[in-house]
C-alpha cells in the first residue's frame, strides 16, 4: 500500500513538471512567433514605470502582443511594441502604461481609436498618454498625510493652548464663568417672554394666540396685495398712455409729436393774444364796448327816455303811444 501511494505521488509530480514545461514552451513559442510574424511600433513615454521586455500589450483587455525591448532615446524612454500581424491599430489610438491590479505587473494598454481611422504602418510611432504612477500617488498621499498631521496639530494647539496662551476651551470656560450671572438673567428673561407669549400677552402674544387678530392680519395683507395689484394696473395704464403719446396717438400725442398741430396751436395762441391786445386797446366794436364809457352813458340815457315814455303811455291810445315812444327815442 505504501509503495502504491509513493508511486502515485511520483507520477503526479511528473505530470505537473510536464505541464509546467509545456506552459513555458507555449509562452516562449508565442513570443518567438510574434517576433517572426508580428510588426513593430514605437511608444515614447517620460517614464516606463518598470515596464520590461515580455510584458503584455492589450487592447480592450485582449492580449495582442508583447514588449520587445525598452530603450532610452534622448530625454525620453521608448518601448518597442511587437503587435500581432492580424491586429490593425487605428492611427488615433493611444497607448498608456497600466497596472494589472494594485500590485500587479505593468503592461501596455491601447484603446480602440475612432471607427474608420487609418491603420498605423509598421515601424511608426503610436500616440501615448501619461497615466498615474502608483509610486507618485503613494508619495502624494504621504505628503498629504504629513500636511494633515500638521493641520491637526495646529488645531489641537488652538483648542488646548499652552502655558503662555490659553486654548479655545479654556477661553470658553473663562467666558462662561465670568458671565454666568448675566447668562442666568438672559435665560430668565427668555423664560418670562415665552411665558407671556403663551398667555397671549403683548402684541406678539395676541398675534400668536388670538385667531381674530390673525384673521384681521390676513385680511390686511390681502388688501395690501389688492392695492399692489391696483398700483401695478395703474402703472401699466400709465405706461400705455405714455406709449400712445410717444407714437403720436391722441390729441396730446399729436400736440407733442405732430409739427403741424404744434404750429396750428402756436398760430391760434398768437391770434388770441392779438385779439386780447386789441380789446385792451379799445379797438373794434367789442373793444369800444369794454373800454369806451360814452357808449354806456348813451345807452343809459336811452333807457331813461324809454322809461319816461312808458310812464306816459298809461293815458294814451296805442297809436299815440307809439308816436310818443318814437319821439322819445329818436
Amino acid at each position: 500500500m505504501n509503495n502504491l501511494h509513493h508511486t502515485a505521488r511520483v507520477g503526479l509530480f511528473f505530470l505537473l513538471g510536464v505541464a509546467l514545461i509545456w506552459v513555458t514552451y507555449e509562452t516562449l513559442g508565442n513570443t518567438s512567433s510574434l517576433k517572426k510574424t508580428g510588426y513593430a511600433l514605437v511608444a515614447g513615454f517620460d517614464n516606463l514605470k518598470e515596464l520590461k521586455a515580455g510584458d503584455d500589450i492589450r487592447m480592450a483587455g485582449v492580449r495582442i502582443g508583447a514588449v520587445e525591448t525598452t530603450r532610452l532615446a534622448g530625454r525620453r524612454a521608448e518601448a518597442v511594441l511587437r503587435i500581432d500581424k492580424r491586429i490593425e491599430i487605428a492611427a488615433d489610438a493611444e497607448a498608456t502604461i497600466a497596472t494589472a491590479g494594485l500590485l500587479g505587473t505593468n503592461y501596455i494598454a491601447i484603446d480602440l481609436g475612432s471607427p474608420g481611422a487609418p491603420a498605423l504602418a509598421p515601424g511608426s510611432e503610436i500616440p501615448t498618454r501619461a497615466s498615474a504612477d502608483l509610486n507618485t500617488i503613494m508619495t502624494q498621499l504621504g505628503e498629504l498625510g504629513g500636511k494633515l498631521e500638521g493641520t491637526l496639530g495646529s488645531i489641537g494647539e488652538v483648542f488646548q493652548g499652552d502655558a503662555d496662551q490659553p486654548g479655545l476651551f479654556q477661553r470658553l470656560d473663562t467666558l462662561l464663568s465670568e458671565n454666568s450671572t448675566k447668562i442666568d438673567e438672559v435665560m430668565t428673561n427668555l423664560q418670562d417672554i415665552t411665558a407671556k407669549l403663551n398667555r397671549g400677552e403683548g402684541t406678539l402674544g395676541k398675534l400668536i394666540n388670538d385667531p381674530q387678530l390673525h384673521d384681521e392680519l390676513l385680511v390686511t395683507v390681502g388688501e395690501i396685495k389688492g392695492a399692489a395689484s391696483d398700483a401695478r394696473t395703474f402703472v401699466t395704464d400709465a405706461q400705455e398712455i405714455v406709449n400712445h403719446v410717444k407714437t403720436g396717438q391722441g390729441t396730446l400725442g399729436a400736440l407733442v409729436y405732430d409739427e403741424k398741430a404744434g404750429a396750428d396751436l402756436k398760430a391760434t395762441t398768437a391770434n388770441l393774444r392779438s385779439v386780447s391786445d386789441k380789446l385792451a386797446k379799445g379797438e373794434g366794436t367789442l373793444g369800444k364796448l369794454i373800454n369806451d364809457d360814452t357808449l354806456y352813458t348813451s345807452a343809459r340815457s336811452t333807457l331813461q327816455k324809454a322809461d319816461r315814455a312808458l310812464d306816459g303811455l298809461n293815458d294814451s291810445d296805442p297809436i299815440t303811444a307809439v308816436g310818443v315812444v318814437a319821439n322819445a327815442l329818436f
